[in-house]
């Protein structure tokens, strides 16, 4: 198997973004997290393993705004956050890309990178007209802040490789003012070249302020790219360790017995 390159690491600010404290869900009988407390820090790019029915995807979706914890509370930049929707994560600066990426596929990359969000003008105060020449300057021009270079913008998103996909969904979160973004299983679908790509993208993000909690299976990725990792064992926060001062094996022994 082919060995994913590295980046350098971009370095971890210690000042707190997002706190999760004493996170409680159930499902019925089944409690899927058991006060789990996370904190994510600016300038952080931070993984969360562990095995299926650990409690990652329950984790995110309340991070996210899909689901309520029970009991709990989180904080954004130090403020006691309600997150009762996605919409209210992202007023918050918090984004998610889930594995399908959330692309139409028959559209091309301007339409969407404003889906749902398209530039408009009314007609005779009536008709909406799309301003379709200002949503492809403006899509060129984030993409050229963000360095990522799209060959062809006007052929549907379907036509496009998985990591020309991956950058298109996270373009389009970074339209608002985003401060964490939130990836279950980036990289699950891709190549080792493309998943370099996604990794390479991240990293030039982080370095721009914006900060990661990345939910992955993918061992060579976490440790290449994270600066801690954060693992989940059945419902329990098993422990958060520098990925600097840890091995894969370590981590892989945190996974499997439930300890640091």
């Amino acid at each position: 198997m082919d060995q994913v390159l590295a980046p350098s690491r971009p370095a971890a600010g210690g000042t707190s973004l997002l706190k999760a404290s004493g996170i409680v869900k159930s499902f019925g009988g089944n409690r899927a997290l058991n006060g789990v407390s996370l904190d994510v820090h600016e300038n952080e790019i931070m993984a969360l393993v562990g095995d299926n029915g650990a409690g990652k995807s329950t984790l995110v979706k309340i991070l996210s705004g899909a689901e309520v914890p029970d009991e709990g509370t989180i904080h954004v930049s130090g403020r006691l956050a309600a997150i009762q929707s996605p919409h209210d994560a992202h007023d918050l600066g918090i984004a998610t890309l889930h594995q399908n990426l959330g692309l139409v596929d028959c559209f091309d990359v301007p339409q969407n990178v404003f889906l749902g969000r398209e530039l408009s003008t009314k007609i005779l105060g009536v008709l909406p007209l799309l301003r379709r020449a200002e949503m492809v300057e403006r899509t060129k021009a984030l993409l050229r802040e963000l360095d990522i270079r799209m060959p062809y913008l006007d052929r549907p998103v379907s036509t496009m490789s998985g990591g020309q996909r991956q950058a298109v969904a996270i373009s389009r979160l970074l339209l608002g003012d985003i401060k964490l973004i939130i990836m279950d299983e980036p990289m699950a679908a891709l190549g080792v070249h493309e998943g370099q790509k996604v990794l390479d993208l991240i990293q030039r993000l982080s370095l721009r302020g914006i900060s990661f909690l990345i939910v992955s299976h993918n061992m060579e990725h976490v440790m290449s790219i994270s600066n801690r990792v954060a693992v989940l064992k059945n419902g329990n926060l098993v422990g958060v360790v520098p990925t600097e001062r840890t091995t894969r094996q370590d981590i892989t022994s945190m996974i499997i017995h439930g300890r640091v």
